[in-house]
């Protein structure tokens, strides 16, 4: 199961504008939808000689070759460096230096796209990912070649956070916006991926099947059991022991800083508490349920706002933590002080 089958009405939007392409289109949704795949896919079919009937890339003709390659000369990727330097698995030390935004010099860049001549007359596309992630320079680089295209030319905007955009930059775009796919569909979409407790996954990740596969990927099931077992705990959490036992299945996680993911998750399970404190069905820890709405009668209200709001300030510290201990300890023992035993 691939993206487009996610987003079958998307697809479709996509290609009743193919008769009459605009300059630029904007898609838009939360993270972890699968924007950037669907827009890949149908830049693809685009450029493709011998498209499929659903107008799908055949993925074999030679524009299809050079696309899935990486070097079609008429289809250009912006993106911020950083991200890049990962995407190709780079070193993570490279990947980290790497900017974190898409600058003036990468649009200038497309200079020399746009003085040559496209391939058998086609199209030329560029794929802006993600399109918040340019800084003012470089929007406004892009906004005046929008003002003049070139001809034959389609800017693919995607965005997880559309309103940060130039305002001037999303009126110059057709909007796509990208909505969660159902939610059979996404568990169908992940049980392929090889997810186990799809469902478990998919609802912490908001509904979105991307980020669902990432944060299955990248942390795994004994991760979130440390951390919802000490959640659970509420009052009665040993807060010593449990965060020298977290602090030792953290530093067992490779890649990037888990720590800013545990107060994301944390952020979460505060979400659900205040909803059961409400009367409301729960939305992220769906297999926790019980667990959570036994510890909201045992909760202060009040108090839990004031946390949520401290986890912001948590969320920040969490980038660079000074001791990952210490840190834990400071999260554990406000958590703990929410209940009443």
């Amino acid at each position: 199961m691939n993206n487009i089958e996610l987003h079958v009405g998307s697809w479709q939007r996509l290609q009743d504008w193919r008769a009459t392409l605009p300059h630029a289109l904007l898609l838009s949704g939360v993270r972890g939808l699968g924007k950037v795949e669907l827009a890949t896919a149908f830049a693809a079919g685009l450029l493709c000689e011998m498209p499929q009937p659903d107008s799908r890339a055949c993925g074999s003709c030679l524009a299809c070759r050079w696309f899935e390659q990486g070097n079609h000369p008429d289809f250009r990727v912006l993106q911020p460096e950083a991200q890049r330097l990962a995407e190709e698995g780079g070193e993570a030390d490279k990947a980290k230096r790497g900017g974190q935004q898409i600058t003036i010099d990468q649009v200038r860049e497309l200079d020399d796209f746009f003085a040559v001549g496209t391939h058998r007359q086609g199209l030329r596309i560029i794929l802006v990912h993600p399109a918040e992630t340019l800084n003012r320079n470089a929007a406004n680089a892009i906004l005046k070649v929008l003002e003049e295209p070139p001809p034959g030319t389609l800017f693919l905007l995607v965005s997880n956070e559309p309103m940060r955009l130039l305002p001037t930059l999303r009126s110059r775009c057709q909007s796509l916006p990208v909505g969660l796919p159902s939610r059979e569909s996404a568990v169908r979409f992940l049980t392929a991926a090889g997810v186990s407790d799809a469902e478990t996954w998919l609802a912490l990740a908001g509904g979105a099947p991307g980020l669902a596969l990432d944060l299955a990927e990248k942390t795994g099931n004994d991760w979130m059991e440390s951390l919802t077992q000490a959640l659970g705990q509420g009052g009665r959490l040993e807060v010593i022991a449990t965060a020298a036992s977290l602090e030792k299945t953290l530093k067992a996680v490779k890649g990037e800083n888990p720590l800013p993911q545990l107060v994301d998750w944390s952020q979460k399970w505060l979400v659900d508490l205040n909803l059961a404190v409400q009367g409301l069905p729960i939305r992220f820890y769906m297999q926790q349920r019980a667990r959570i709405e036994a510890l909201a009668g045992k909760s202060n209200p009040v108090k839990l706002v004031r946390f949520y709001r401290q986890l912001l300030k948590l969320r920040r510290e969490s980038e660079h933590p000074l001791n990952v201990r210490l840190f834990l300890e400071q999260f554990f023992f406000s958590y703990r002080a929410l209940f009443v035993e």
